[in-house]
């Protein structure tokens, strides 16, 4: 029984110091978790590829499903695209292989924004992550009904991500 369990553990740790957070140039990472914000909560997606050694680009997607029934939000007021650019700084700071830093910049449908997020990789393809996102400038600068708020104010997500 020792011998499996210390096997499992070697078995374990080799897989964990493999694991891969940001590899630079040419990869691929995507991302589906929860979105959290002022009345709603929804699902998010990002793709994201590298193409330099410390920088990324990629896009995201939202729909925010729980809503509160009085803001009456739209299709249209629920989803959001977002263009971005990502800064991965995981081997700046040295955090080793499976954890990345990576501050960045998007273009949406409804704001430029700016975001910070962290990625956890416990495996070579599977790990998780964490990302809050705000608007920096908004398209439109007049008072925003509650549903117009939507995707357009500070946003906390959390979920999978996936080494494609």
């Amino acid at each position: 029984m020792k011998k499996a369990l210390v096997l499992v553990m070697f078995v374990l740790s080799a897989t964990f110091a493999n694991a891969q957070a940001f590899e630079g140039k040419g990869d691929s990472k995507f991302q589906v978790g929860a979105n959290f914000q002022n009345n709603g909560a929804g699902i998010v997606t990002t793709y994201d590829t590298g193409l330099g050694e410390n920088f990324s680009i990629g896009f995201t997607a939202t729909y925010i499903l729980g809503v509160e029934e009085t803001i009456n939000a739209e299709f249209d007021d629920r989803v959001d695209v977002r263009a971005r650019f990502n800064a991965n700084l995981g081997s700046v700071f040295q955090l080793g292989n499976q954890m990345d830093i990576y501050p960045g910049l998007s273009l949406g449908l409804r704001n430029f924004g700016g975001h910070l997020g962290t990625r956890y990789f416990f495996t070579d393809g599977f790990g998780i992550f964490m990302e809050f996102a705000a608007p920096l400038a908004k398209y439109d600068n007049s008072d925003l009904t509650p549903a117009q708020e939507l995707n357009n104010q500070f946003v906390f997500s959390i979920g999978a991500s996936f080494n494609l």
